[in-house]
Formats: structure tokens, sequence, C-alpha cells
């Protein structure tokens, strides 16, 4: 099957990778010519090391190559997606496309699915997402996740195509539940690593993990999604990957911030601005989202640890 897949990051090219070596025909599109050129020519990513990009796995900087497909992979930033899907709307009609991003867009507080619903209408809108680094896709190591599509028969042929051997799709039509587990656990995932980071220890840490996935329901539930979808792998599934593995980016981000130290800005962080996005939906639906206002305001520099933890640890008692 003819596949697009846009970004050339190491998630997309990681998704790349696995569907090329199950006998898809790829075609990766990359902002950077220069990147371009490196995958074509090198078959190597930078930011897949060690990994060797299949012969059936091609590359453009040019996006007219990859509208020439009808399943597109959305593998880019959450906040650059808006700006992508305004500015191709036009030739992305009629496709289907599946966000591969996480997050929550800052300026209509939408969801990747959602996002894609409201700007191309006449598409259809999926989103893959669930406990995955991109390292292990690439090597072909059994990963699951979930494939959500409101449109459940168009959501079965999606899980059909781009299932492979190691890469096994479960289907839901729940697309809100979908995003928003993958957009919120992130935020868990910086103050798990914070929690870590200061010195607080694993107890804390799984303390905290497990006060911050009922707040993630609390928000999820109250947008609309079912409460299942958030026991699943895009929920649970992803918040137990990301709050304890150093290869989550969001987990590295709040090692940092815990010990003080800088992180590279240039490594994107989803968590980040979904944080500050949920404060403002705390503030707007009037839910109780301590951890996540604890992390924006953390990221922000409003507070600092020692008062964070003491805003959470002074909180009234009550039955768990």
């Amino acid at each position: 099957m003819k596949i697009g897949v846009a970004g050339g990051g190491a998630f997309g090219t990681a998704l790349g990778v696995a569907l090329a070596l199950d006998g898809n025909d790829i075609l990766l599109w990359a902002r950077n010519p220069d990147a371009v050129d490196r995958m074509q020519s090198g078959r190597t990513n930078p930011k897949l090391p060690g990994v060797t990009l299949p012969d059936n796995m091609a590359f453009t900087a040019t996006t007219d190559d990859l509208f020439t497909r009808d399943i597109i992979l959305l593998a880019i930033p959450a906040q650059t997606l808006r700006d992508f899907l305004t500015t191709h709307r036009a030739h992305l009609d009629g496709k289907q496309l599946v966000a591969c991003c996480k997050g929550i867009d800052l300026t209509r507080m939408t969801g990747p699915a959602s996002t894609i619903s409201d700007l191309v209408p006449d598409a259809t809108a999926a989103v893959l997402t669930g406990p995955s680094f991109a390292a292990d896709i690439a090597r072909g190591l059994p990963t699951a996740l979930t494939l959500a599509c409101a449109d459940d028969a168009m959501g079965a042929i999606l899980q059909t195509a781009l299932s492979t051997t190691a890469l096994r799709l479960y289907r839901s039509t729940d697309t809100i539940g979908a995003e928003l587990g993958g957009a919120l656990k992130n935020v868990m995932a910086i103050a798990s690593g914070v929690t870590i980071g200061a010195g607080l220890g694993d107890s804390a840490r799984a303390a905290l993990i497990t006060r911050g996935f009922p707040e993630m329901q609390r928000l999820a539930l109250e947008l609309g999604a079912d409460r299942a979808t958030l026991l699943g792998l895009s929920g649970f599934g992803d918040l137990v990957l990301t709050c304890t593995s150093d290869q989550s980016r969001n987990y590295r981000y709040g090692l940092a911030l815990g010990r003080g130290e800088d992180f590279d800005s240039g490594t994107t962080v989803e968590g980040a601005a979904t944080a500050r996005a949920v404060r403002q939906m705390a503030v707007d639906l009037d839910i109780d989202l301590p951890i996540c206002t604890v992390v924006a305001d953390l990221i922000e520099g409003n507070t600092d640890v020692p008062a964070a933890l003491n805003a959470l640890l002074s909180r009234p008692l009550k039955e768990e």
C-alpha cells in the first residue's frame, strides 16, 4: 500500500520504517531538503541512530509529492499542525489523515483529530496514539497502539492498512478520549520527571502517577470522552510508559526542571504547551486539576519545586 508520512522526526521516520518493512510503499516528506537528501542517499536519520532506512521508503521535500498519497500520517508537532493543515487544506480534502502527534492546540484548545475535523472537514480524521517510543518501533519491537476514528468503517480500513507484524493497532471511535489521553499523559510525565529530578523518590512518583490518572480522567470525561478509553493504551498505558522511562522527552524535561538544569531548547516537549492549555481549561470549566496547574506554573517560572510540593501536600485530606 502507498502511504505518506508528513514529518521527518524520529517518530514519523520510525512509523515509516515499520510500515516499509511490512512491504508498504512509503513516501516521507520533511521540511528540510538537506535532511531529505541525507535520508535518501545515506539511508539514515540521525534521530534514529543505528537504524537503516528500507529501500522501499522514499523521501521528498515537496508537499505535492506527499499529496499523491491517500493515507497520510501527520507526524508533526501538535503546535504546528494547525498551520500545516491551514496552508494545505485544499490538497488534503478527501484524504485519510492520521494524526500521530500528542498535544492540545493552544490556539483553539483542541486535540489533533479535532483540529483536522475543524480545518479539513472533507478528510477522514483519525489519531494514532499509545505507549510507544520511536526507537522501539523502528527496531521492530512489539508495540500496541490505539487507532481512533469516529467513522468506524474507515477506522477498520486504516487499522488493517497500518498494522504490521510487530505493530498491533486496537480500534476505537472515541477520538476525544484517545487524543486527550495522549496529550495529558505528557503533563504527568513532566511531573514525574520533576519528582525524580528533585530527589523525592520512587514512592512519590508512584503516588503522583496514581493521583494524576484520575485528574486526566476528570478533564477527558468533562470534554466528552469515554472512561474506558482512558483505561486503555492511549491513556493508562501511555501514562505508565512515559512516566517511568528516560526515553520520554517530557520525562527528561521534568528531570531537568527538578534538578534546576537547562534543557535542550531544540527538543520538542509537547507536554509544556499542553500544561498551559490544561491550566486554562481548568479555569474555564471550573475543574480541579492541581497537578497540571502546578506543572504549568513550574514551566513558566511562577513557582519552584518546594513551593509546588507544598501546594500539593497541603491540600485538604479526603477519601481516595
